[in-house]
């Protein structure tokens, strides 16, 4: 059997975003019934696949000659190296201040889908990061399709058990546990779609069911890829008539997503939103000295993977963190917080991909009150995004030949 990435990785990167249509089928199933699944209660056994299907991924990279070639060149293999030991020094100090193994290896999740930022990483690298985008995007208008079939029959006819759409049922939450999933998953892929100018059509159906799921974050990171698209549109000269008011748009987004009309529920009101006192609540209590404050005060005590496996506060110090930075303050300290911050930072002026703004601010905003990286398959879909316009850049991979075009004379965006 021959591999080549440019036909072979679209199709498994379509795949493996298939797999959440199956991995929640019991709580969709119990979400369709009208019951509300308690954290802790939750059925785990499809979930295995999301991980099978990532094996996979890796295996085909370990086969592939040039993935396995770019992915062992010395500075993705520097860039492993200060990743794992910066890992095993968070390991280190979690079992300093006793907490369980499983603790920090769950708020060590935001890690997992991080193989898949190296494949985006070396496909750029290869010249062949547009290519296999515009084909996965062709494959995943058929996984746009069945969620949004799902999402207006339960929008129309669905138990209101997460609140009421604005079509007259319950908020829909398509193939997932929750609308705000959905909602966000939906988001994510019209970010995809909006990479690739000829398919605008789905973009707006995405953003659609973005708006229909009633979550505030999609609904404002579904804004976010429209504002860009309509910036791309405007002659350089007239951009600034969408520059000025960008404040005075956002703030009024927040208010029109926390409206019961698209919110779907009425106790959306961001000044007596419950992760205001919550985020209040961590900062009065849990940091003690200036060593909670550098270095984190409970890897993985903020995770709502802990959460849903053992039940809220199970541990001493848990909480629902519903926030990436507070999460990786919490988990990481102020050290890892910046890093992380410097690490988006620096893909802005590392890449010269003509969408690293859109990409790289829909990262930064969605991770304001969503911990994205624990949910899949937005986390999937973000890591290979971030992956691919971090390797469109100037700079080769030295001595491994990579850069060269995989078609010459052709250019796919």
């Amino acid at each position: 059997m021959r591999l080549q990435l440019e036909n072979d990785l679209p199709k498994l990167l379509f795949a493996l975003v298939c797999v959440s249509v199956v991995a929640a089928l019991p709580q969709v199933e119990s979400a369709w019934l009208g019951i509300k699944e308690v954290y802790g209660e939750q059925d785990f056994g499809l979930r295995i696949l999301r991980e099978l299907m990532l094996v996979v991924l890796v295996g085909y990279a370990f086969f592939e000659p040039r993935l396995r070639q770019g992915i062992s060149s010395s500075s993705v293999l520097a860039f492993m190296a200060v990743i794992a030991t910066y890992v095993l020094f968070e390991i280190g100090y979690a079992g300093y201040l006793d907490l369980p193994l499983v603790v920090p290896m769950a708020g060590l999740r935001v890690f997992e889908y991080l193989p898949l930022a190296l494949l985006g990483f070396v496909v750029s690298r290869l010249d062949a990061g547009d290519y296999v985008l515009n084909r996965f995007a062709h494959y995943l208008r058929y996984y746009i399709a069945l969620e949004a079939v799902l999402a207006i029959a339960q929008a129309l006819f669905a138990p209101p058990l997460f609140g009421v759409s604005f079509l007259g049922g319950g908020r829909p939450f398509g193939t997932f546990v929750s609308p705000n999933l959905f909602g966000a998953t939906m988001a994510t892929c019209a970010l995809v779609f909006a990479l690739i100018p000829s398919m605008r059509l789905w973009v707006f159906v995405s953003v659609f069911l973005a708006l229909l799921s009633g979550s505030r974050t999609a609904f404002i990171s579904s804004l976010l890829v429209v504002y860009f698209q309509l910036y791309a549109l405007l002659r350089p000269r007239d951009r600034w008539a969408l520059v000025m008011p960008a404040p005075v748009l956002a703030v009024g987004a927040l208010v029109l997503a926390s409206s019961p009309l698209l919110s779907g529920r009425d106790d959306a009101d961001p000044t007596q939103d419950g992760r205001l006192d919550l985020w209040q609540r961590i900062f009065s209590h849990y940091i003690r000295d200036p060593m909670d404050l550098l270095f984190g005060w409970g890897l993985g005590l903020s995770s709502n993977t802990i959460n849903i496996l053992y039940g809220a506060e199970h541990f001493q110090g848990q909480f629902d963190s519903d926030s990436l930075y507070l999460f990786l303050l919490n988990g990481y300290g102020l050290v890892g917080l910046l890093a992380y911050l410097g690490f988006l930072w620096m893909t802005t002026r590392m890449s010269i991909h003509p969408h690293k703004g859109l990409v790289v601010m829909f990262i930064f905003i969605a991770g304001l009150t969503f911990n994205m990286w624990e949910y899949f398959p937005q986390n999937a879909l973000l890591m290979y995004l971030w992956g691919m316009v971090l390797g469109t850049s100037l700079e080769l991979i030295p001595s491994t030949g990579l850069g060269t075009s995989v078609m010459p004379g052709k250019r796919y965006v």
